[in-house]
């Protein structure tokens, strides 16, 4: 493995951070790792496959085409990739990371069977980091944004009109030292009657990492005319 190619799969990972870290300041789906991943499986796919045609072509086998296979496994393995992408009821997506490294894994395999060794062990290194090292150094050292977590809350409340003050309280906004931080932020917002007396409210909640979610759910519960709360930790 040359150091060009340690470059091209150094530079994927970079690339995909940057772009992962935007994704993630927005809120987005597409947070930092699964961008990282995919980006370092794709880099090594086309690497491998620009490799091994010098590698099992050339002029002697010219209509050789030693990569055609291995295409149609990355494209069979994003059937199963896609299988572990859940779509929750309150419009929550979860599962991107795992569907991003099964078809890395598939990458991986592709490379280790054309014999670049080398290339597959680096890319696993890479990986690794991507999934767990870096994101946690981003959210040490990058703005508070990055440092926040999802929880989703179905919260069943009495029928009122002073819906707009529940919203504040669950959110914390304007209360006495409470910085803008260590606020609560809503990122997706469902109200429905269930019926005459009571009102549903489904959303999703973006807190600071150092929020528990237990201490999330007693800090609602104990909010004026809610009745009960139900939560789950994305």
């Amino acid at each position: 493995m040359t150091m060009e190619v340690m470059m091209k799969l150094s530079l994927a990972l970079l690339f995909g951070l940057l772009i992962g870290i935007d994704r993630q300041i927005k809120q987005k789906r597409l947070g930092l790792r699964p961008s990282m991943v995919i980006c370092i499986a794709s880099c090594l796919v086309t690497i491998v496959s620009i490799e091994a045609f010098g590698k099992f072509g050339g002029p002697n086998h010219p209509n050789m085409d030693p990569m055609r296979l291995a295409a149609q496994i990355v494209s069979g393995i994003g059937f199963i990739g896609a299988g572990v992408i859940l779509r929750r009821s309150n419009e929550v997506i979860s599962g991107l990371t795992s569907a991003a490294l099964i078809w890395s894994a598939s990458a991986l395999g592709i490379t280790i069977g054309a014999g670049f060794y080398l290339g597959a062990t680096y890319a696993v290194i890479l990986l690794m980091a991507a999934v767990n090292f870096v994101p946690f150094l981003i959210k040490s050292v990058g703005p508070a944004t990055l440092s926040r977590h999802e929880i989703s809350i179905r919260i069943v409340v009495e029928s009122n009109y002073r819906m707009t003050e529940l919203i504040k309280m669950i959110e914390r906004k304007g209360q006495d030292r409470q910085s803008k931080k260590e606020e609560y932020k809503i990122r997706h917002f469902k109200l429905k009657d269930i019926d005459s007396n009571r009102q549903l409210i489904d959303l999703v909640l973006s807190v600071p990492e150092n929020q528990y979610t237990t201490e999330v759910y007693y800090y609602i519960k104990k909010i004026d005319h809610v009745l009960s709360v139900e939560i789950e930790n994305l």
